[in-house]
């Protein structure tokens, strides 16, 4: 069996990447500070900075009874723009991809690194292991690049009264949130590349041994040893304790 553990760190190496990219992703889902909103009035939001994330919108004031106020973004709501409605469902698309990826990629690296006799399953596994983390890298990428061109030109939200926020702040900013989530999408695209160019799954096969070798030309051979001279009826003697030979001898 050709052992391939020798030829797989790199690829070890991207599934440790790629699970601290999707540990990272998700990390990006839940936080607020996706864009910094800088506001002039200051009477309610005494902080003058709004978080507005994909999922809520928050600020801190000490007008409103709760110091922290936070109002929830459904993709439903009419007010919410088309780049914050495609990021709610390409990263949580992106999560799924992930942990699918992941869980492909473990399976490989079993496959490589312990030896297992059933290897007919190698290639797929690589093959879709890099293919999930390419496809978790890009839909994250595609959101996380269309919320910043969008922080970038200062584009405004229309929030409805209720989450006291205006319609266009007087500058924004780019959340860290948006530069933590790029940062782990293009580590999940080196790991999804590096799964892909593993060459060696596409040679493993072919340079194993056939397992059938029930043919009588290859085998199995049964290995048998002769009968030791100790062993034959008569001894050692080449068998002349035998009467007959006596007799003839004696004429």
């Amino acid at each position: 069996m050709l052992h391939l553990a020798p030829t797989a760190h790199w690829q070890f190496l991207g599934l440790m990447a790629g699970v601290v990219s999707w540990i990272f992703i998700m990390i990006t889902v839940g936080l607020n500070e996706w864009r910094l909103w800088h506001v002039a009035d200051a009477s309610v939001i005494t902080s003058g900075v709004a978080w507005v994330g994909i999922w809520r919108a928050c600020f801190y004031s000490y007008v409103l009874p709760e110091t922290e106020n936070c109002q929830s973004i459904s993709i439903s709501d009419e007010f919410v723009p088309t780049e914050i409605i495609v990021a709610q469902v390409l990263m949580m698309v992106g999560v799924v991809c992930g942990l699918a990826g992941n869980i492909s990629a473990v399976a490989a690296m079993r496959m490589a690194y312990f030896s297992v006799e059933d290897r007919r399953n190698i290639r797929l596994l690589f093959l879709l292991a890099g293919t999930l983390y390419f496809m978790t890298g890009v839909s994250c990428l595609v959101p996380l690049t269309w919320n910043m061109n969008s922080v970038l030109d200062n584009n405004s939200i229309n929030f409805p009264p209720e989450f006291h926020l205006p319609a266009a702040p007087v500058r924004q900013q780019v959340g860290s949130a948006i530069g933590v989530g790029m940062a782990a999408s293009i580590l999940m695209l080196i790991s999804g590349l590096l799964f892909l160019s593993y060459r060696y799954a596409w040679q493993a096969l072919n340079l194993e041994d056939p397992k059938d070798t029930k043919d009588p030309l290859h085998g199995p051979w049964t290995e048998t040893t002769l009968a030791q001279k100790s062993d034959w009826p008569n001894g050692d003697n080449g068998g002349k304790d035998n009467p007959t030979f006596h007799s003839e001898e004696a004429m």
